[in-house]
């Protein structure tokens, strides 16, 4: 059998007849595009795996459960861990910006996470009660720190490396295969669990370790060429006077207003367990539910890249739409027949669906963001961005201590009609 190359593997993985064919590349980054290709998905692959073991919608809150933290730390897992990698990032842009190749900088990133999850590690297996969360939420903090080196530079190699119309590609196919390593992984933690063991929650954290350790490796192999550096200072005043980016760039601000309102789809999500844990959904099996998140993206990433590619705008309009009428969904039936929420199939099929929608947000967004803006106007694009949703991020995760006045499912609602409001603001964005 003939062994395939790197050139017939990306035609095959990128479904285009040209290997060659370049659009908002150089010359010399489109001369290797197969391999980039090939090695970007593989260390994306690694990551995306990583990030879905330590998800902080399920795997941390497990953990945190079996360590008798108070729920007090629980309900702040997921904006800490993603406002914390966001908010640092127009201080973080310009020292990025200063990098002709910015492989370097995710690589260092990904090593930080690892040496994160380990110090979690040795948290949980010493400590319980307060301390255990306090020394994990500082665990957790450093991590999205890290998190925000590779969110500028990751999109910023992307954009060197990969011609337009492939980005969302890479990022559906990684995002599936991630998602059968998570589904298969989440289905042989559940059983073990219905078989009294208890500890799987460590082995998917050493995992995760391994998991970015080999993500390094990978990036390490990017070839990318040496970068504009141009506007490249140090200071926060001058991280703060791209903000003006927002009152500027009539486009960037609505995506960025867009994009505020399709933090529904995350801040949603642990509400659809904290909902299935009051109607006697035994804790320990929330590996049903990490299965599912695999499954979810197993088979709807690989759509939503492709879709991505042909009209990102049009994928978060669709995303946006689909977690809005899946949390009316469940709010309808937990108002009018909450028996029905007690049957063992529908909250986790829900969340399915929620996570399907979650999948086209991230991809919509990412790349309607890389194809938006060349060089390193693209770096000040994800800085202010980011750093803007991440003070979003803490207002409507702040939402979440409501709970003592609204029920679990009328939290569900609100973040859903915040997605019918996204659903029409994406619709006015226009195309890239």
């Amino acid at each position: 059998m003939k062994k395939l190359s790197k050139e017939d593997i990306y035609q095959r993985l990128s479904n285009t007849e040209d290997a060659r064919a370049c659009k908002a590349i150089d010359e010399a980054a489109c001369k290797v595009v197969p391999g980039n290709f090939i090695t970007l998905l593989v260390s994306q692959l690694f990551s995306k795996f990583a990030d879905a073991l330590l998800n902080p919608k399920v795997t941390l809150p497990w953990l945190l459960h079996s360590l008798n933290v108070p729920s007090s730390f629980i309900a702040w897992l997921v904006p800490i861990r993603e406002s914390g990698s966001m908010l640092p990032q127009l201080a973080i842009a310009n020292i990025i910006r200063q990098c002709k190749v910015r492989k370097w900088v995710w690589v260092a990133g990904a090593l930080v996470q690892a040496v994160c999850i380990i110090a979690m590690l040795i948290s949980a297996l010493t400590l319980t009660g307060h301390a255990a969360g306090y020394t994990i939420i500082a665990s957790l903090i450093v991590f999205s720190l890290a998190r925000g080196f590779n969110s500028i530079a990751s999109k910023d190699v992307l954009g060197k490396v990969i011609p337009k119309q492939q980005r969302g590609n890479i990022g559906g196919l990684a995002a599936s295969f991630a998602g059968f390593a998570t589904l298969t992984f989440g289905l042989g933690l559940w059983y073990l669990q219905t078989r009294g063991f208890e500890n799987g929650v460590y082995i998917a954290l050493m995992l995760a370790v391994v998991m970015w350790l080999f993500a390094a490796l990978s990036y390490s192999q990017i070839k990318e060429y040496k970068g504009a550096t141009e506007g490249a200072k140090n200071g926060l005043l001058h991280a703060l006077s791209k903000l003006t980016l927002l009152v500027e760039d009539k486009q960037f601000a609505h995506f960025v207003f867009t994009r505020a309102l399709l933090l529904c789809s995350a801040l949603s999500a642990p509400f659809y367990i904290v909902l299935a844990s009051e109607h006697a959904f035994d804790f320990s099996l929330l590996a049903t539910f990490m299965a599912l998140s695999g499954l979810a993206s197993l088979v709807s990433a690989p759509i939503w890249g492709r879709l991505s590619d042909l009209s990102s705008q049009r994928v978060l309009v669709f995303a946006a739409l689909l977690v809005t009428l899946n949390g009316f969904v469940v709010y309808a039936i937990a108002h009018f027949s909450p028996s029905m929420l007690d049957e063992f199939w529908l909250l986790p099929l829900c969340y399915f669906f929620l996570t399907i929608a979650h999948q086209g947000v991230r991809l919509g967004r990412k790349t309607y963001l890389v194809d938006m803006a060349q060089g390193n106007k693209r770096t000040d694009y994800v800085a202010v961005s980011n750093t803007v949703i991440g003070l979003v991020l803490l207002i409507l995760g702040s939402v979440g201590l409501l709970n003592a006045y609204l029920s679990t499912a009328e939290l569900i609602l609100f973040y859903s009609l915040l997605g019918l409001m996204g659903a029409v603001s994406a619709w006015r964005l226009p195309n890239t």
